[in-house]
């Protein structure tokens, strides 16, 4: 944060309910809420390069390589210098938050997304991401991994049930998460659908027993864009903020639950704290300017390093020059 660091403990007992409640949810489509004078975290999208918009126009930015091509340079040096352009444009730009990078598996090469991720390969996913958040937040920025978890497809993703048994889960679909968590980044995003019968945003087993009991992350848990199905649910499951703004839709609910005791001062006081600790860390008035020029020759010269050439030395492989072949 620019300037003085805020007195957490304080600061969370002079705020009433209301307030805190009020916190819970963003403030419009990409800010957090500040309640009294506290500043409010700024977010944007940003898989490969910032997406920002003034005034309905988009803010010129770099476009780098999708993580997709990324992924095949297996350069962890590359990811980190990219992810630290990104942070740099972000700073400029005033964005505080970096909603990425994206971490789920690609399961079958329709994936709407599959752009957005790294790989089929959980490790390389993991490891890559890991350099990416590094370089992400040297700049001071913060980074957003998502989606957590299973989210595989974007037919009926806000809505489909992702059955998965505990070997699979934790081997592959959470093994990236568990290495990149290792960056220490800002926030983790649910994801929309459910895992076994329950919606990720307010799915216990994930956000308190895997990310918080067994791996010990700290930061906060931010959801998809209207990932929220209940958000009484969500908060006593472990999901700190809800994005975007929810326009009051859960105001009463989360009001009723808090005075009947169904949400604790300890439940209410966690998530805010971590939401306070978060905007203590990144929050940051735009400042400093990027070299464009350079951040070209970066695209340029990480996407050629991506591309991957295939010969086949001395006929090892059963191809002729006639045949027709896809690649996938």
């Amino acid at each position: 944060m620019d300037g003085e660091r805020l007195d957490i403990a304080k600061t969370l007992a002079y705020l009433d309910a209301d307030e805190k409640l009020r916190m819970l949810s963003g403030d419009g489509m990409w800010h957090t809420f500040g309640a009294g004078e506290l500043p409010r975290v700024r977010m944007s999208d940003g898989p490969n390069g910032l997406r920002m918009s003034v005034g309905g126009s988009a803010v010129p930015a770099t476009c780098f390589p999708t993580p997709s091509m990324l992924a095949n340079s297996w350069d962890l040096a590359f990811l980190y210098t990219v992810g630290s352009a990104i942070g740099k444009e972000a700073t400029a730009m005033g964005a505080n938050l970096l909603l990425a990078p994206g971490l789920n598996i690609k399961r079958s090469p329709l994936g709407g997304r599959n752009f957005e991720y790294y790989s089929e390969d959980p490790l390389l996913a993991g490891e890559l991401c890991k350099a990416f958040v590094s370089g992400v937040q040297s700049t001071g920025v913060g980074a957003c991994v998502k989606h957590f978890a299973a989210n595989n497809q974007e037919s009926k993703r806000m809505y489909s049930d992702s059955i998965v048994d505990k070997r699979t889960l934790h081997e592959l679909y959470l093994k990236p998460f568990r290495i990149a968590l290792k960056a220490e980044p800002a926030a983790v995003m649910c994801a929309y659908n459910k895992l076994n019968g329950e919606y990720c945003s307010q799915n216990e087993y994930l956000l308190k027993t895997v990310l918080r009991d067994k791996w010990g992350y700290s930061g906060v848990t931010v959801s998809d864009w209207g990932a929220v199905r209940d958000r009484v649910a969500a908060l006593k499951a472990g999901l700190d903020l809800e994005m975007p703004d929810s326009l009051g839709i859960f105001a009463d609910d989360l009001k009723a639950a808090y005075e009947s005791g169904e949400i604790t001062d300890a439940a209410l006081d966690g998530a805010l704290r971590r939401i306070l600790e978060m905007t203590d860390n990144i929050y940051l008035e735009p400042y400093g300017d990027f070299d464009s020029d350079a951040h070209d020759r970066l695209s340029y010269n990480a996407a050629a390093s991506s591309a991957v050439m295939l010969k086949n030395d001395g006929g090892f492989l059963p191809l002729t020059k006639d045949m027709t072949v896809a690649v996938c």
